[in-house]
């Protein structure tokens, strides 16, 4: 599809960005030559509240999510899946553009990454919502340019509330636990998202619907 077709030709510029030691006048005419393809691209664009085309938010499936979408020039971008049993699983190599200490992925990035595959989980179950609560346990440096794998199970559920817990780890090293998290998710009360969503103009089940709310 071209819209991931565009997030990936962006993801690699995003990369030469941060990567590159290229003279100022080389950096001053690729500004330019950027500002032209920004140009072209707000010619016909959305609102800030619409919800893109390609999107599903019944599903909670987002082609321009900052985590895993295939648009998003920003997202590292995690392959992810999920299974009805409550389960999820996640694989990503995390570049330069979301270093933090030198070599190391970013602490946000890696609380990022551990809450989406969370919710996936929840929603895997169909369980509905927003994340209230997110605990993350840094065990171990998370190196920039590994294969990762990210996992994530259901805990309990109550109402409108479920848990979930997740950990990080190297592909080559399965065994170490480089973090850890646990999250509460609540989905919210239909007059509730009535109001957080009203913008929308399709349902927001992915963040709302709970099987015994």
């Amino acid at each position: 599809m071209p819209v991931g077709e565009l997030g990936e030709a962006l993801r690699d510029l995003v990369d030469a960005a941060v990567r590159t030691e290229v003279d100022d006048d080389e950096l001053r005419a690729v500004a330019a030559a950027a500002r032209e393809l920004t140009a072209r691209l707000r010619a016909h664009g959305r609102e800030i509240t619409e919800v893109a085309r390609v999107d599903d938010p019944d599903t909670g499936e987002r082609w321009y999510s900052p985590v895993y979408g295939p648009g998003s020039p920003v997202a590292p971008p995690l392959v992810a899946s999920d299974s009805p049993d409550g389960r999820a699983t996640g694989r990503v190599t995390v570049g330069k553009p979301h270093e933090g200490p030198p070599g190391l992925v970013h602490g946000g990035v890696v609380a990022t990454l551990l809450d989406h595959v969370l919710a996936r989980a929840v929603r895997a179950a169909g369980r509905g919502g927003l994340t209230s609560t997110l605990t993350v346990r840094y065990r171990r440096p998370v190196r920039l340019g590994v294969p990762l794998v990210l996992s994530a199970e259901i805990g309990e559920s109550s109402g409108r509330r479920t848990t979930a817990t997740a950990r990080l780890v190297a592909e080559d090293d399965p065994d170490t636990v480089l973090a850890e998290a646990e999250g509460l998710f609540v989905s919210l009360r239909p007059e509730r998202a009535a109001s957080v969503f009203a913008h929308m103009d399709r349902p927001a089940g992915a963040w709302t619907a709970s099987s015994d709310a």
